[in-house]
C-alpha cells in the first residue's frame, strides 16, 4: 500500500506543481516590469523550491561529451558493450582519431567500475568516470530499475549480481582493472575469488575496493547497527513493497528507491534542509551559479531506482547480518567462495576518514581475507577529511585519491603481458 500511496501523492501534487511552474515562468518573463524586484524574486524562489521537492526525478544523463588528453579535446560516446535485463555495461568510447592525436599508439588500461546497486543510478559516479577517462578505457555497470523489469524476466539476487560481474569482466578481457565502489565490494571480491580458483584466463590484473563493506563488523556505522539490531523478518515486513500497475514491473516485490532515499536523507536531514534554505536564498538574491550547482547535485541525488526483493534481502542477510564472506562461509550457487585462492591479482583499498556508511576497517578487511596476495601487490589508502561520497567523488578524490589509484593501475599494468596477446590466448583456448 505504501508504494501505491507514494505514487498517488505524486499524482495529486502534479497540478499544483504545474501551476507553480507556470506562475514562476510568468513572473520571470522579461515582459514583467517587476521581474527583478525583491518581492517577485522571493515568490519565484518559493515556487522553484516547491517544484524541486515535489518533482519526479528521472534517470540522469551521463553528460560527458568530451575528455581532455594532453591539451586535445577528445569526443566521448557512451555505448553498450554488453547487456541483460538487469544491467547495461557502458563503455565510454573515445574517438579513435582524436585519441591517437592526443596519445599516439599507446594502449590505455581497461577499467571496469562496478557501481553500487543500492538505490541510486550509476550516473552518481559521473565524477569518478570523468577522472578516469583521460588515462583509461572506462567501462561501468549501469544497473536497471527493478520496477521496469516485468515479472517474466525472473529473479535477480546476489548470486545473479556476481554472475553479471563475471560476465562483464570476461567481456572486457584479460588483464583489466576492476574498481568496486561501496556496496558491490563483497560481490566483486567473490567474483575474483571464483575466477582465481578456476584459473580463468580473463582474470583481472587488479581489484580496488572503495568504501566497501567487506567486513561490516568493523567500526559499525548507523546503517550497520540497524541491520544487526533488527530481525531479518523485520526487513521482510517493513522494507519490501509491490510495484504498482503503472510500471512494467507491476506486482514485482521490491525494495523501493524512495525508501532508501528517505534513509539517506534522514541520516543528514539538517544538512539537506540547510542546503535548500541556501538554495532559496541564492534564488532570491539572483545568484544563479550557486543555484545551478544545487540543482545539479540534487537532480542526481534524488534520482533513485528499486531493488528486487531477493537481492536486497540476501545482501542484508549475507553481508550485513551473517558476515559470511569474512567468516569464510560465503557461497555462490552453493559453491564455497575462497578469497585465499587470489594470488595474482593486485589489491588496493580506499577508505574515508569520516565515512558514515562504511566505517574504517570494513574495506581494509580485504587484506586480511586475501592473505595469499603478496605484500608487494597490496596497497591501502585512508583519505583524510572525506566522508563516504568523498571516497569516489569531489576535489579530494580528483587530487589525492585518483592519482594514487592511477599509479597503482599503471604499476600492475606494466607487469601484465600485452592485452592483445592475452586475448589471442583466450580465443585460442
Amino acid at each position: 500500500m505504501l508504494y501505491s500511496f507514494y505514487e498517488m501523492t505524486h499524482f495529486a501534487v502534479a497540478p499544483v506543481r504545474a501551476v507553480a511552474l507556470a506562475q514562476s515562468a510568468m513572473l520571470r518573463s522579461p515582459f514583467n516590469p517587476a521581474s527583478d524586484t525583491e518581492f517577485v524574486r522571493t515568490v519565484t524562489a518559493a515556487h522553484d523550491v516547491f517544484e524541486a521537492v515535489t518533482r519526479r526525478y528521472r534517470k540522469p544523463d551521463w553528460k560527458l561529451p568530451t575528455t581532455r588528453i594532453n591539451a586535445v579535446e577528445v569526443a566521448v560516446t557512451p555505448t553498450s558493450a554488453w547487456s541483460s535485463t538487469w544491467c547495461n555495461l557502458i563503455h565510454f568510447k573515445r574517438d579513435p582519431e582524436q585519441l591517437k592525436r592526443a596519445r599516439g599508439d599507446r594502449t590505455d588500461p581497461a577499467v571496469l567500475i562496478v557501481a553500487p546497486l543500492s538505490g541510486h543510478y550509476a550516473t552518481l559516479l559521473r565524477g569518478t568516470v570523468e577522472a578516469f577517462l583521460p588515462d583509461h578505457e572506462v567501462y561501468i555497470t549501469d544497473w536497471s530499475d527493478a520496477r521496469m523489469a516485468p515479472l517474466f524476466a525472473g529473479r535477480f539476487d546476489l548470486n545473479d549480481f556476481i554472475d553479471h560481474v563475471l560476465a562483464m569482466i570476461r567481456t572486457i578481457g584479460p588483464g583489466a582493472h576492476v574498481v568496486a565502489v561501496c556496496q558491490p565490494g563483497p560481490a566483486v571480491l567473490a567474483a575474483v575469488s571464483l575466477m582465481s580458483e578456476a584459473e580463468d584466463p580473463a582474470l583481472p590484473a587488479t581489484m580496488t575496493f572503495m568504501g566497501s563493506p567487506i567486513d561490516a563488523r568493523k567500526s559499525p556505522t548507523v546503517p550497520n547497527k540497524l541491520a544487526e539490531e533488527r530481525e531479518f523478518s523485520w526487513f521482510e515486513r517493513n522494507m519490501i513493497y509491490t510495484v504498482p500497475m503503472i510500471y512494467p514491473g507491476a506486482f514485482r516485490r521490491v525494495y523501493p528507491g524512495f525508501i532508501q532515499l528517505a534513509s539517506f536523507l534522514g541520516m543528514n536531514l539538517n544538512k539537506h534542509v540547510e542546503a535548500h534554505r541556501e538554495y532559496f536564498a541564492n534564488l532570491t538574491k539572483g545568484d544563479e551559479d550557486s543555484a545551478e550547482k544545487h540543482r545539479d547535485f540534487y537532480d542526481e541525488y534524488l534520482s533513485v531506482l528499486d531493488l528486487t526483493e531477493e537481492f536486497y534481502l540476501q545482501t542484508i542477510r549475507d553481508v550485513f547480518q551473517d558476515h559470511l564472506l569474512p567468516r569464510g562461509l560465503f557461497k555462490h550457487h552453493g559453491k564455497l567462495v575462497n578469497p585465499g585462492a587470489i594470488r595474482n591479482v593486485a589489491l588496493m583499498t580506499v577508505e574515508g576518514e569520516f565515512d558514515d556508511i562504511s566505517g574504517i576497517g570494513q574495506t581494509q578487511a580485504a587484506h586480511d581475507i586475501c592473505g595469499a596476495i603478496p605484500v608487494i601487490k597490496r596497497i591501502d589508502h585512508l583519505q583524510a577529511g572525506v566522508g563516504h561520497y568523498g571516497v569516489f567523488n569531489g576535489r579530494r578524490f580528483r587530487t589525492e585519491i585518483y592519482p594514487r589509484l592511477r599509479e597503482f593501475i599503471l604499476t600492475h599494468q606494466a607487469r601484465q603481458p600485452a592485452r592483445r596477446a592475452l586475448r589471442s590466448k583466450a580465443d585460442a583456448a
